[in-house]
């Protein structure tokens, strides 16, 4: 795919447009090269197995319903699909943390059957090999930038090494040409720094993204026609997703698998790796402030109190008085743990009560709506449409289907969504 936009500063030559399938495919996935295996095949492409199956020559094909004695339609019922790919492109200078959290988030998600909804591959701007790290250690990886081209989803983690991408902000050739490989239409997401590849080739301009706190500053001058946003976690603009620093890379994944298979996934993925499935607050309460109010008291308490009782009318001068403060206090205070307003974060709340509800339970719209707190079917139908994009009905209709697809996190006003937590 042009990856880099025409007449961007660091583009890279047109590359040759793919040679047709021999299967005579025309959905525009490029045909895989004659030594690899197809992407869904347990040897990675390249390695000795699959050019040792390549090299056997082509397999004899015998009807599955003939040898199973199965009718055609029972086995595209049972077939299971084929997996979301997610390749994550390791850059000399990566950190190892952010490297792993791609495989550990989507390589935990399942299916009601156990069945692993994504495959991870790893790959390299080069042929198979070591790439250093920022740590005493190198990772060994055994794709290269050919598994691009395979790729559904790719994920580009930060880097300590990113020289001219960083300092300047232009590709390298040997990265340009890697990028090129990817296919039009392949969901692009960056962790912390990782962003400044996705600027440096062209694919943030005129779009919201974010970055790591420390490096948001330097970022926005270096790349002047993205609109920084250094306050939220992530920021989810459809086929692009830019995170915060380091640990926000966990949350974005993590959103991702809510988009892709429904809450009731994504929450499964967080039991199983222990973290929160939805973070409160953005980066603002991690920057360190030169002269901090001593925080004496805190307002845990109080959100504990009204996540209690959702289904509740809830005041802000009854959250206030669980903390024995003033509402002015308590506003404050509230705004520096968590990053938005207690106002904003009972409709989070309540928008996830209501998700939960619509895919675990045969409850009915209006029931769903007075246990979320929304007091009406029309109340939450505005809340809903304002958060996800969708209606209840569709939302229900979605994820009961358990056929994915659907949305999260907080749309702004061009429909992007932002996630301050």
């Amino acid at each position: 795919m042009g990856l880099i936009r025409p007449g961007h500063r660091d583009s890279a030559p047109a590359t040759t447009p793919a040679a047709p399938s021999p299967t005579g495919a025309t959905d525009g996935t490029p045909a895989a090269p004659a030594t690899a295996a197809a992407p869904d095949a347990a040897a990675a492409p390249g390695t000795a197995t699959a050019q040792a199956d390549a090299s056997a020559g082509p397999r004899r094909h015998q009807d599955p319903a003939r040898a199973s004695g199965t009718s055609p339609a029972d086995l595209e019922e049972r077939a299971p699909a084929r997996r979301h790919r997610v390749v994550v492109l390791a850059l000399d200078g990566l950190l190892p943390f952010e490297l792993g959290i791609p495989q550990r988030i989507f390589g935990r998600a399942r299916d009601a059957e156990g069945r692993a909804l994504y495959e991870v591959v790893t790959c390299s701007v080069r042929a198979p090999g070591p790439v250093e790290t920022d740590a005493d250690f190198a990772v060994l990886v055994e794709n290269g930038p050919e598994a691009l081209a395979t790729a559904d989803t790719v994920v580009i983690p930060a880097s300590y090494e990113l020289g001219p991408v960083h300092e300047e902000g232009v590709l390298t050739p040997e990265l340009a040409a890697a990028l090129a490989r990817v296919r039009s239409g392949t969901r692009l997401v960056s962790i912390c720094t990782g962003g400044y590849v996705l600027a440096a080739a062209g694919l943030l301009d005129g779009r919201a993204a974010t970055t790591h706190w420390a490096s948001a500053e330097h970022f926005q001058r270096l790349f002047p026609r993205v609109k920084v946003d250094a306050d939220v976690l992530f920021i989810d603009d459809g086929d692009i997703l830019t995170s915060a620093g380091v640990a926000a890379g966990i949350d974005l994944c993590i959103h991702l698998v809510r988009r892709d298979h429904g809450t009731a996934v994504a929450n499964d993925v967080a039991r199983r790796t222990v973290v929160p499935p939805h973070r409160d607050g953005g980066q603002a309460q991690y920057i360190h402030r030169p002269v901090p109010e001593p925080q004496v008291a805190t307002t845990t308490a109080a959100r504990a109190w009204a996540l209690g009782r959702l289904h509740e009318p809830i005041q802000l001068r009854d959250m206030a008085e669980q903390e024995n403060m003033s509402v002015r206090t308590f506003t404050r205070r509230f705004r520096e743990e968590a990053g938005i307003s207690p106002g904003q974060w009972l409709t989070q709340q309540r928008v996830e009560r209501a998700r939960h509800l619509l895919e675990s339970s045969d409850l009915s719209i209006d029931q769903v709506a007075r246990d979320a707190g929304f007091g009406t079917a029309q109340s939450m139908r505005q809340h809903l449409q304002s958060a996800l994009g969708v209606t209840p009905t569709t939302y229900r209709r979605t994820f009961r289907a358990g056929n994915g697809g659907g949305t999260g996190g907080r749309k702004d006003a061009d429909g992007r969504v932002a996630s301050a937590g």
